[in-house]
């Protein structure tokens, strides 16, 4: 009895599975997720918990039983707290004074800053660099340490300043009235004029130089190129700045307090927004209430901040 051979199987090259477009992406999406995972427990840790603590204890009362003569209990009042800081007529008053200072401050700051930065752009590139980082010393100078600094200065014991002016036979004075927001405006305008002119300057020179050329071919001279070309051409840069110091200025709190050390009849508790909360919370004891007071402000912060960036990118565009 003869058996059949099946002939063997010949080998073929079997199509490769690949994943499908929608599990690469999600397993993409994953290791993403992964190199982004220290931030986000860094954003978690260091803002979202704080305001959530914060808006918790702004939400509670600290109320005394036995008629104000017994122990005082953390009790849970709802919005009360926030109603008191709509009406308390301090806070938007260090608000509105701080917005009209800044107002002021932050124009002349900017205008030094883009008028420094279009000199930079016409010198040579090795004398850019060397007043880039002049410039710049102010910036990285922490900031308590240059108010210190400024402290020496303005101090009417021992400051070189009001030596020279006696000397030349004048009298000056650095606080009172109009003098505590120039000095102070002097002392903001030092710290943040190099930062503002290096992120100036670095736009300028992301500029095609082809434009500064057809424009020498009409004819135009340097001060006709800068404010007809360049400066139309860095209103994206104009804005962000203005837009950062406008914040900034909202969380003014380090340079009028150590100033106040000299000053204590020119800059009361409530100069500033930030003043008048720490205040509440640390010398007063009302931390709820100064938990309210940082909520408003933050929130008024990016209200302002969104309201300017869409009007000045509207009028510039």
């Amino acid at each position: 009895m003869s058996t059949l051979t099946r002939p063997p199987k010949v080998a073929t090259d079997s199509p490769v599975r690949r994943p499908s477009p929608r599990r690469a992406g999600s397993r993409g999406a994953h290791k993403g997720l992964l190199f982004a995972l220290p931030f986000l427990l860094g954003f978690l840790a260091t803002y979202v918990v704080p305001i959530g603590y914060a808006f918790s204890q702004s939400l509670r009362e600290k109320k005394s039983s036995g008629m104000g003569f017994g122990p005082t209990r953390v009790v849970f009042t709802g919005f009360s707290n926030f109603a008191s800081v709509l009406g308390d007529g301090a806070f938007w008053s260090s608000m509105l004074r701080t917005l009209l200072f800044g107002a002021a401050q932050i124009t002349v700051m900017l205008g030094l800053s883009l008028l420094l930065a279009l000199l930079l752009d016409g010198v040579a590139a090795r004398a850019v660099r060397f007043f880039r980082a002049a410039l710049l010393i102010p910036y990285v100078v922490p900031a308590v340490v240059s108010t210190v600094m400024w402290l020496f200065l303005y101090s009417p014991t021992g400051s070189p300043l009001l030596d020279l002016a006696h000397g030349a036979g004048t009298d000056i004075t650095f606080f009172g009235g109009l003098n505590t927001y120039l000095s102070l405006g002097n002392l903001l305008t030092w710290q943040g004029i190099g930062f503002n002119m290096i992120l100036i300057s670095a736009a300028l020179q992301a500029l095609p130089r082809e434009l500064y050329e057809a424009a020498r071919l009409d004819g135009a001279r340097e001060w006709r190129i800068a404010w007809s070309v360049k400066i139309p051409n860095i209103t994206g840069i104009l804005v962000l700045t203005g837009m950062f110091s406008l914040i900034g200025r909202l969380q003014l709190f380090a340079e009028p307090l150590l100033l106040r050390q000299i000053a204590p009849e020119s800059i009361n508790t409530d100069f500033t927004p930030m003043m008048e909360i720490y205040d509440k919370a640390f010398k007063t004891g009302d931390y709820q209430y100064a938990a309210a007071e940082s909520l408003v402000l933050a929130v008024v912060t990016g209200i302002l901040a969104f309201v300017f960036y869409r009007v000045t990118n509207r009028k510039m565009s």
